[in-house]
């Protein structure tokens, strides 16, 4: 069934598919959003949508395997628990001044509805002051300095670098262990000096992060369930 701007795929369960027009597409293309398990399918200009849908329906079987293998949006309620440096901890609101760590507790002030909003609160600001130390520590290590450091909640990437030296970065790394976050910040960093992935980047990456394909694999393999988590509606 065709609507304007977007496509359901009749079946069960149905799927939304957002259709979008880009001048700069060569070719049809697919794409499944590992944040929220959006659909969209870009085609290029001069493409008429019903040749969309048709590419579209040729590829049914492979979109609802790939939807399929997709773990379900965890959202996060007070008991529940969440991912902080790699450890488990239980969301707890109640009797607290401030929001600490407490063994295996987060606990947060206030009301059972409030805590979530407050626990992310709690993550960014984590994830900036962790991500700050770890981005000054190798930019150091290469003799180099950056501009300005962001985060950002980004779909296709956990970290960028700009060719003037801003660097950005997922807040989500601050779930990961924390090895996982100093390698995304090892490979943003070394962008400062070799702005590619050719084999001079991939060598100053193993000098100031030795360990770092363990990490790329952590993140193929454990990097979307981080995506999946919801903390407000």
């Amino acid at each position: 069934m065709l609507h304007m701007g977007r496509c359901v795929l009749e079946g069960n369960p149905p799927i939304a598919v957002a259709l979008k027009r880009s001048a700069r597409a060569r070719r049809l293309s697919l794409r499944i959003s590992r944040l929220d398990g959006r659909v969209t399918l870009t085609l290029p200009t001069g493409v008429a949508e019903r040749d969309g849908v048709a590419f579209l329906r040729e590829r049914e079987n492979w979109l609802r395997g790939h939807l399929g293998q997709m773990g379900e949006m965890r959202q996060v309620r007070v008991g529940e628990v969440i991912p902080f440096e790699g450890r488990a901890l239980r969301l707890e609101a109640g009797q607290v001044r401030r929001i600490a760590v407490e063994g295996d507790v987060l606990a947060v002030p206030g009301l059972a509805d409030q805590a979530p909003a407050r626990a992310l609160a709690f993550l960014k600001s984590r994830a900036r002051d962790r991500l700050s130390e770890a981005s000054d520590r190798y930019a150091a290590a290469i003799g180099r300095s950056y501009k300005r450091l962001i985060l950002r909640d980004t779909r296709s990437r956990w970290g960028s670098c700009t060719a003037d030296g801003g660097l950005m970065y997922s807040w989500r790394l601050i779930m990961a262990p924390p090895e996982i976050l100093d390698y995304v910040a090892a490979h943003e960093v070394a962008h400062l000096q070799e702005m590619h992935h050719g084999p001079d980047f991939w060598a100053l990456v193993g000098r100031i992060c030795p360990d770092f394909e363990a990490h790329r694999r952590w993140l193929r393999t454990e990097g979307d369930s981080l995506h999946r988590i919801r903390f407000v509606d």
